[in-house]
């Protein structure tokens, strides 16, 4: 089964009602995923795994944004690194690219950056390198329960 599959069936156990979108092109990068859906790159919400001291943590923020190390090490109380992309497989159980915030592999705390407040509807990845799964900041934060932290530069 197709990874973009098992997160439609996770989504359609836990949360009913969402949709993984399929395209027939690359949304593996902001730009393209933008590009794809016909959305500002701000409203592709990308994410990160970074390795901290002891633990992976991942990222979700908006597609037009860097993040900031420095507020990062503050939220997370480490110095972190972006994590390779077979530990963001192993972590995570999605390809870089194709990274889905749900269905995680392992346990990893999510940080949702408040970047994505500026939409009312951004675009996450659903598993693979040519999905995206439309949500609302507040609903990535309850499917997730993750944290709404600031991490970026704007």
């Amino acid at each position: 089964m197709s990874l973009v599959k098992q997160v439609q069936q996770y989504l359609d156990l836990h949360h009913p009602g969402f949709k993984a979108m399929e395209f027939a092109e690359s949304t593996a990068t902001s730009e393209l995923a933008a590009q794809a859906l016909g959305v500002e790159v701000g409203q592709i919400a990308k994410t990160l795994v970074f390795k901290g001291k002891m633990d992976y943590v991942m990222i979700v923020a908006a597609g037009d944004v860097k993040i900031d190390h420095k507020k990062l090490r503050e939220v997370v109380g480490s110095k972190t690194r972006m994590a390779t992309p077979d530990e963001v497989l192993e972590v995570t159980g999605y390809p870089v690219g194709g990274v889905c915030p749900l269905n995680l592999r392992q346990p990893v705390r999510i940080l949702l950056d408040s970047s994505l407040d500026r939409f009312p509807v951004v675009f996450a990845a659903a598993g693979s390198p040519n999905s995206a799964l439309p949500v609302t900041l507040e609903q990535l934060r309850q499917m997730t329960h993750g944290e709404v932290v600031a991490v970026s530069e704007i």
